[in-house]
C-alpha cells in the first residue's frame, strides 16, 4: 500500500477518515496525500495562479483577487490545525489544493499520485444504500477505479483481522474479488467471501455455490486455505451482509459497485430501519464493469 490519498473538507467526519488513513500510513509506511477542493467560482481566481495546483485560465478582475485569496488563505489555516491533531504528531503527509467543482477531481488526484487506496467518510447511519446515495462519498464510489474505504465511526485502533467481501459470484466480479483478497492480504485478514441467499435474488443451493466457488479458485489463482466461503439466508441482501458482519464481528465489509449504476444496484430498495447501527462498521468497495 505505497500511497493513501485522503479527500477532506475539514469535517469531523473527514477527520474520522483521515485517522484511519494516518493509523494504514504508519503500518505500511505508505505516502499520504490530503486533498481539499476549493470550489472557488472560476472568475475568481488570479491568472495563471498555480499556487498549491490552483489555476484558472480565466482573467481576474482585479477587485475579486481578494476573494480568491481569502479561501486560499483559509485552506491552509484548516490544513495548520490538522497538522495539530494529536494523532498527526510525526506523521509526514503531503497537501494538495484543487479548484474543482466536480468531484471528479478526486478521482483524477488519485490517479495522478498512483494511490493505491482513497480513504474517505460518511454521515450515512441506515444502512448501505442511505450511505452512500447521494453525497460526495457515494459519487467517488460510482466512479473510482481504486478501491474506496469508507468510515463512518471513530476508530482508534484500525485492525482489520475479519474481512467480509460479499459477492454475487458473478463472472464480471472476477476482478473485484481478486483486489479483495490482495487488500485482505496487505491488511493480514481472513477473508470470508459471502453469498445471500433471499428470495428476490437468484436463489442458489449450497451445491451451485460450491461449484461456483471451486470455479472462481481456478480462474483466479486464490488459496482456497486462506479464505472461508459463507452462505447466509435474509429477507434482503444488505440485510444478510450487514447481519452476517455482526454475527462474524467482521472488522471490514467489502462490497462491489457497479460504474454508472452505483453501490445501490446490489441491494434491495427497502432498508430496514431496525439494522441502522449495524452499518457502522467500515465499508470497503471496489467497482466492476
Amino acid at each position: 500500500m505505497k500511497t493513501i490519498l485522503v479527500p477532506t473538507d475539514f469535517s469531523e467526519t473527514a477527520k474520522l477518515a483521515l485517522e484511519v488513513a494516518v493509523q494504514l500510513t504508519k503500518k505500511y509506511n505508505s505516502k499520504l496525500v490530503l486533498l481539499h477542493l476549493l470550489e472557488i467560482p472560476v472568475h475568481l481566481l488570479p491568472t495563471g495562479d498555480k499556487t498549491n495546483d490552483v489555476t484558472s485560465a480565466q482573467s481576474t478582475h482585479q477587485n475579486d483577487l481578494p476573494a480568491a485569496l481569502f479561501y486560499m488563505k483559509l485552506a491552509q489555516k484548516r490544513f495548520a490545525e490538522i497538522a495539530e491533531l494529536p494523532f498527526m504528531k510525526g506523521v509526514e503527509y503531503e497537501e494538495n489544493v484543487q479548484n474543482y467543482l466536480d468531484f471528479k477531481a478526486i478521482i483524477d488526484s488519485a490517479h495522478k499520485y498512483n494511490a493505491d487506496l482513497i480513504v474517505m467518510g460518511s454521515h450515512g447511519a441506515t444502512g448501505f444504500k442511505e450511505m452512500f446515495v447521494g453525497s460526495n462519498t457515494e459519487k467517488v464510489v460510482r466512479t473510482s477505479d481504486i478501491p474506496v474505504l469508507v468510515i463512518k465511526s471513530k476508530n482508534e485502533n484500525f485492525n482489520v483481522k475479519n474481512f467480509v467481501f460479499a459477492t454475487n459470484w458473478e463472472k464480471e466480479s472476477k476482478q473485484s474479488i481478486i483486489d479483495a483478497y490482495k487488500l485482505a492480504e496487505k491488511l493480514g485478514a481472513k477473508m470470508n467471501i459471502l453469498y445471500v441467499n433471499t428470495s428476490g435474488n437468484t436463489f442458489l443451493t449450497t451445491e451451485e455455490i460450491d461449484q461456483k466457488f471451486d470455479n472462481l479458485l481456478k480462474d483466479t489463482a486464490i488459496n482456497g486455505d486462506a479464505v472461508t466461503t459463507s452462505i447466509y439466508s435474509d429477507k434482503s441482501i444488505e440485510e444478510g451482509i450487514l447481519n452476517f458482519s455482526k454475527k462474524m464481528n467482521a472488522d471490514l465489509i467489502g462490497v462491489t459497485t457497479h460504474g454508472r449504476r452505483g453501490i445501490a444496484h446490489f441491494f434491495n430498495n427497502s432498508i430496514s430501519e431496525d439494522i441502522a447501527n449495524h452499518a457502522e462498521r467500515p465499508v470497503v468497495t471496489f467497482k466492476i464493469e
